[in-house]
């Protein structure tokens, strides 16, 4: 009998068993309930009621999560003008994202979001990690298309140079001063003239003396004679203009080196300077010369910078020679800008293209003017206006202003109608640089 009572107990377990299998749901049958119930509350609009089931939904890893989340964050973004729901989408997308198999789509999502609430430097990190993970060519063309949207910065001033070593010379009220590669004053505009900020210094001109500034605008030192004017500063020298000609000074304004009719600004350990009529190139000590003095002329920037990358432009007989180590490559050019970070601005033909120090055309003569590259960007002139060139050749910033400079950190200088700004692009906003 307790066999058989064993047996008929074994026996009603197993058909219990079976028959709660039989009648028991599955993970994504109860996701797909869950949706459904989900949707009539989202076609109402009543998501407070539709975000609790979707996000049990979306807990199951089954057939339907993939859909239950999109549903989910479709609900969050209609809640978002209410505390905590943004963060649960991102968290989301986040999570998305995180998956080895995530869509580049996914990667789209998030970047447009966070450029649409400001938050730039998340939407660039979504669509590079995105490129990483996925290749994907549509990625890449959007993070093309939206990695040189810029700000326009309010400082506004009434003359600014070239930016070097994270500072800018800029003009307010009629007298000069240093700002940061984002246009923030640092140095106060108080001086009569200024210099380039390098070793924590500049030379400037206040109430007729000649001086060395720290970056609070304290003097550090004091020139005991006369000059007329200065080069910029760099590598520890600055050209003084004397009677005697051009002469070389440290910071402390100790002299050495016999004079010069004519000197640029150092940079990389280099300077045009012009004696006996002729210029060449001359080292920092001020007697040696890198490039012998028999050239027409030397090409120089605005700051009066020759010489980057091995390479100088020199003026002989009306033609502008590419000059790297010393040897000529290339073809000869009727204008140019020295190298500063990767290719030059060279004229041929009455326009402006852009070459390698191989003398390689990368970009075509096609440009009104143009600046060297800095920051796989470079200005460049159509028509009456200036904008910016990308390394592909594509005009990545419409030409809008009226002047245009360099990229530095993420900022150049630009004149515009109500005078000289700074633009910063939206991808290295990482806060204001200082010098």
């Amino acid at each position: 009998m307790k066999r058989l009572l064993l047996g008929i107990g074994c026996a009603l377990l197993l058909a219990v068993s079976w028959l709660a299998a039989l009648t028991a749901e599955s993970d994504a049958q109860r996701q797909a309930k869950l949706i459904e119930q989900a949707a009539a509350y989202t076609q109402d609009e009543i998501y407070v009621r539709a975000i609790p089931l979707l996000e049990e939904a979306a807990g199951y890893d089954d057939k339907y999560t993939l859909e239950a989340e999109e549903a989910l964050k479709d609900a969050y973004l209609n809640m978002m003008d209410q505390s905590g729901y943004a963060r649960k989408y991102t968290n989301l997308l986040e999570k998305q994202m995180a998956r080895k198999d995530a869509a580049p789509e996914i990667y789209a999502e998030a970047a447009e979001y966070y450029l649409e609430v400001g938050k730039e430097s998340e939407a660039f990190a979504a669509l590079r990690s995105g490129i990483e993970k996925t290749g994907s060519a549509e990625l890449t063309e959007l993070y093309e298309d939206t990695r040189y949207a810029f700000k326009l910065n309010r400082a506004t001033y009434q003359d600014a140079t070239a930016i070097c070593n994270g500072a800018i010379q800029v003009k307010l009220d009629g007298f000069w001063g240093l700002a940061n590669s984002a246009g923030e004053l640092v140095v106060p505009c108080e001086f009569d003239a200024i210099s380039t900020f390098s070793n924590g210094q500049a030379i400037a001109r206040q109430d007729g003396l000649v001086i060395g500034v720290d970056q609070n605008g304290n003097r550090v030192a004091l020139l005991h004679g006369e000059a007329s004017d200065f080069t910029n500063f760099a590598d520890n020298r600055v050209g003084l203009r004397t009677a005697d000609g051009w002469i070389l000074a440290d910071g402390n304004f100790y002299t050495g080196g016999s004079p010069l009719q004519d000197l640029g600004m150092f940079s990389n350990g280099a300077a045009a300077a012009k004696a006996g009529g002729k210029w060449g190139l001359l080292a920092t000590d001020g007697e040696t010369w890198l490039l012998e003095p028999e050239y027409d002329g030397i090409i120089q920037d605005q700051l009066g910078r020759s010489y980057a990358q091995n390479a100088v432009f020199v003026r002989q007989g009306g033609a502008v020679q590419l000059l790297v180590d010393g040897e000529a490559v290339g073809e000869a050019y009727e204008d140019a800008r020295p190298f500063a970070d990767g290719w030059a601005a060279v004229k041929q033909n009455g326009k402006w293209g852009f070459i390698d120090t191989q003398g390689t055309v990368c970009i075509d003569f096609q440009f009104d003017d143009a600046l060297s590259f800095g920051q796989h960007l470079a200005a460049v002139k159509v028509g009456d206006l200036w904008g910016y060139v990308s390394l592909q050749g594509e005009v990545v910033i419409d030409p809008m202003f009226l002047e245009a400079g360099s990229f530095y950190e993420g900022s150049a200088p630009v004149r515009t109608a109500d005078g000289w700004q700074f633009i910063t692009l939206l991808e290295f906003k990482k806060g204001a640089a200082s010098i």
